[in-house]
């Protein structure tokens, strides 16, 4: 009776080990495609390096944050950016403020509303040869966004600074004193 017990007990262990393999094989993966690129680890508390505004389609607010190699960068004015900056880009949906304009003479309050995603750009010159060293990813609710064009758009985006910046090592934003 022993024997089939123990027998059984690993048997039940090897099928639970397998599922688990199998499971974690058939969830969506935390890299972005074609970069690989991850949500870094405590990318929220980093510095902010600017906010902007996006109009039309997208109609949100954008905090631009970095870390410590990215910072540097920006603060002294280091073209191209060093392998290992990293920008992150938190965008919120654009919204009118009904309870900070009741405060205020005229509807002129605007926030952050709804996330919309954080956008991961990371410099490494070897990995991301193809793309003049930058790779990109988009995250929604954290989970990277699995369709690869949006991520090949990217760097098509970032291209076009080329020739109207081109000191810009492909990068938009300018750092806010």
């Amino acid at each position: 009776m022993k024997k089939v017990l123990v027998c059984a007990s690993a048997l039940i262990s090897v099928s639970i080990g397998i599922a688990a393999l199998v499971s974690a094989r058939a969830q969506p993966q935390d890299a972005s495609p074609i970069y690989g690129v991850k949500l870094p680890e405590g990318y929220r508390d980093w510095k902010l390096i600017s906010v902007a505004q996006e109009k039309g389609a997208n109609n949100d607010i954008r905090a631009i944050l970095g870390n410590e190699i990215a910072l540097k960068a920006f603060r002294e004015g280091i073209r191209p950016f060093p392998d290992g900056a990293i920008l992150a880009r938190l965008a919120w949906k654009y919204e009118s403020s009904s309870r900070n304009d009741a405060v205020f003479p005229a509807p002129q309050s605007f926030v952050a509303g709804e996330p919309t995603n954080v956008q991961i750009s990371v410099k490494d010159s070897r990995r991301y040869a193809d793309t003049e060293g930058w790779g990109y990813g988009q995250f929604e609710a954290g989970v990277a966004n699995r369709i690869p064009t949006v991520t090949q758009s990217c760097f098509a985006c970032h291209a076009k600074l080329r020739s109207l910046s081109p000191g810009a090592d492909f990068v938009f934003t300018s750092y806010s004193r």
